[in-house]
């Protein structure tokens, strides 16, 4: 190019323009496409998220018992509110029972107050080490999110309204240290100081007086302390109380409605009385049988007298002076909240169940809500309805009438983990997988044993298929094996047993005609078994472990679900990989389903969204959030009229099969 310019001298200088002109204009027109093709991919992923629509959720089974306080009668007498993950759920009482959700927060809620009038929710969050976790102030009758507000670091521990409901009184936990005072009309931050002093360390309660907006007191390690506010500049100015030479750590409390008392409840099983206007100590009780556990929740009964629950799950009816006991009651698991009616009262325990009782005579007390107090391992509808589903976790197997989230049936197996279960084809029998090894058959409407099959596999039965025809029993277990059992009136007899797995068997689908199953495994293959020569037919080999696997209805393709977020579509026949879908880029996908007329799948894994995707697109059309754990399994009812999901923190999610889904 030099050579050219040195002999045509006389277009040297239209050729430096010509290279002047690249020089300046070349980087401006690549950085315009860059910036252009950026801008294209923004507004793709943006009307992707556009695309997908919440599915509407219709109701819960669930309660997360393990919030303090968490459960609230509303003032109106006709509501409950109370916490579900990371859903705040209110429940109308009596009659036909409905539900509403306030769903807002991305982590589990761990804090939750209703204002004196019942205007107002308050919510608070857990959220990763290092992270700012969230407030939510909600308005009851429109159920709307007025504001969110963000101040204490990882976890947000105890909320109260003052009683003009004009602040809110907010506690950290011990990586923040502090405590907060909000304006509720703003949702400003007006005031915070740390919790702890020279004397004691930090505050697990906080509450406001009954009558006095600028007056609070907070109970932790050691300390008992009474906060003013000043009206004109918030500052906070915290008073010990003398305590003297008790040393305590505080976990409930409890304010006369005059103001003068302030019951403390202790990890020590005993109440501190405190005087709040003199900040002396008034008292101790009861001076003999403490209560076992703690006392991990403490309410003010209308007549006066206390009423007191445990963490070995005792709710008593103290006296006011002597704090000792006139009335004593048991329920299953810690007794976490006590919320008061006109004359009757809720509990809540870590159990996840409500009871209800009449605060006169608390012996008569009854259960209101049961749900799963641990995580849900399986799920199934019986094949022709869409009213009943059934879920097994520690211990127990329960079957719910689908439309109302009713308990119908509980089979407990006292000490043993059950894995895995289904209902047979024909709805007669549910077969159920136990961590004992033992396969155990029971009747759905009496919730007898029909019988058991012993040491079926080593290290528990972790699946669990019956035939059509109702005459064989298919299982796998934590040791990899496959098992056909024959069944008879008599007795049940191992076929053949199948081994190519090298890890634990999740799942077991039988095709239509009984001729072929598929397994899938911890080891990352699917394997299709010939159910009469009893050998492998085809081998499927993902990139993770395969949680579970579905036949297409047809049965021409197969679908599983693996460790790596990722949903394989695979070809019956052969065996080849079709596709590949990233489902989750943050976790793990643990339930897997695909609806009767093959044309929709449901996924949900440990990101805690339900996700429905069209399955020839491939495409996410709706996800379904409020889930406070992972996502252990999930299923669509068989006439498509219900989605459910099941969480390993034991929550049951009804969602509405969107309309427009539908054939």
């Amino acid at each position: 190019f030099v050579c050219l310019l040195n002999t045509h001298t006389h277009i040297i200088q239209i050729n430096y323009w010509f290279i002047s002109l690249v020089i300046v204009v070349g980087p401006v027109c690549v950085a315009t496409v860059f910036v252009f093709c950026l801008l294209v991919l923004f507004l793709f992923e943006e009307e992707e998220e556009i695309d997908m629509e919440e599915i509407e959720l219709l109701s819960t089974v669930g309660f997360s018992g393990t919030v303090r306080n968490g459960l609230h009668l509303h003032p109106n007498k006709q509501h409950v509110v109370y916490p579900l993950g990371s859903t705040i759920v209110v429940e109308k009482l009596g009659g036909k029972k409905n539900q509403k959700f306030l769903q807002g927060h991305t982590d589990q809620i761990t804090a939750i107050a209703l204002s004196p009038s019942g205007k107002y929710i308050a919510s608070g969050q857990q959220t990763h080490q290092g992270y700012a976790a969230d407030i939510i102030l909600w308005d009851f009758e429109t159920m709307e999110l007025l504001h969110r507000m963000t101040l204490h670091q990882v976890v947000v521990t105890d909320l109260d309204f003052s009683p003009t409901e004009k602040f809110l009184l907010s506690l950290g936990g011990e990586e923040d240290g502090k405590l907060a005072i909000w304006d509720v009309f703003s949702g400003k931050a007006l005031a915070a100081s740390p919790t702890a002093d020279t004397s004691g360390g930090h505050a697990n309660v906080v509450k406001f007086c009954r009558t006095d907006d600028f007056t609070f007191v907070s109970g932790g390690k050691f300390t008992i302390r009474v906060w003013n506010i000043k009206p004109r500049t918030h500052t906070l100015t915290p008073t010990n109380c003398a305590l003297r030479s008790l040393r305590r750590i505080i976990t409930s409390v409890a304010i006369t409605d005059n103001d003068e008392f302030a019951y403390f409840g202790t990890s020590t099983g005993d109440v501190v009385i405190v005087s709040i206007p003199n900040k002396l100590l008034k008292g101790t009780g009861p001076q003999k049988g403490k209560f076992a556990g703690g006392i991990t929740s403490i309410a003010l009964a209308n007549s006066g007298e206390v009423l007191i629950g445990s963490g070995s799950g005792t709710l008593a009816l103290c006296s006011p002076t002597s704090l000792k006991a006139k009335q004593e009651t048991k329920v299953v698991g810690g007794i976490t909240s006590i919320t008061l009616g006109q004359n009757d009262l809720f509990i809540g325990t870590t159990d996840a169940d409500i009871y209800h009782a009449d605060q006169s005579d608390i012996s008569a007390i009854e259960e209101w809500k049961v749900c799963h107090p641990h995580g849900v391992y399986d799920l199934d509808f019986p094949r022709e309805s869409d009213d009943l589903f059934s879920t097994c976790s520690d211990c127990n197997v329960r079957v719910w009438h689908t439309p109302t989230g009713k308990q119908l049936l509980n089979i407990n197996v006292p000490g043993v983990k059950c894995n895995t279960m289904c209902f047979s084809p024909d709805g007669k029998l549910i077969i159920t997988g136990w961590a004992d090894g033992i396969i155990r058959v029971f009747l759905p409407q009496s919730a007898k044993e029909k019988f058991q099959i012993q040491h079926a596999h080593k290290n528990g039965v972790t699946a669990v298929a019956m035939t059509n025809q109702c005459d064989r029993i298919i299982s796998g277990g934590g040791d990899g094996l496959v098992r056909v059992w024959q069944l008879s009136s008599q007795k049940q007899t191992l076929l053949e047993s199948m081994k190519e797995h090298k890890g634990a068997v999740t799942d077991i689908r039988i095709r239509n005609n009984d001729k072929e199953c598929v397994s899938s495994s911890l080891d990352g293959s699917c394997v299709i078994w010939d159910l009469h020569t009893f050998l492998r037919s085809q081998v499927l080999i993902g990139s993770a472990s395969a949680k579970q696997v579905r036949y297409r209805p047809d049965e021409t393709q197969l679908v599983s679900c693996s460790l790596d977020g990722k949903v394989l579509y695979w070809e019956a026949y052969d065996g080849s990989l079709l596709r590949e879908l990233e489902v989750s880029a943050s976790g793990p996908l643990n339930g897997l389903d695909i609806s009767s007329d093959g044309n929709v799948l449901v996924a949900g894994g440990s990101d805690k969204l339900l996700k429905l995707l069209m399955y020839n697109e491939g495409n996410t059309t709706h996800v379904g959030t409020g889930h406070g754990g992972s996502i252990t399994r999930v299923a669509i009812s068989p006439s498509m009229k219900y989605v459910i999901s099941v969480t390993e923190t034991g929550s049951i999610f009804r969602w509405k099969f969107p309309s427009e889904l539908l054939q």
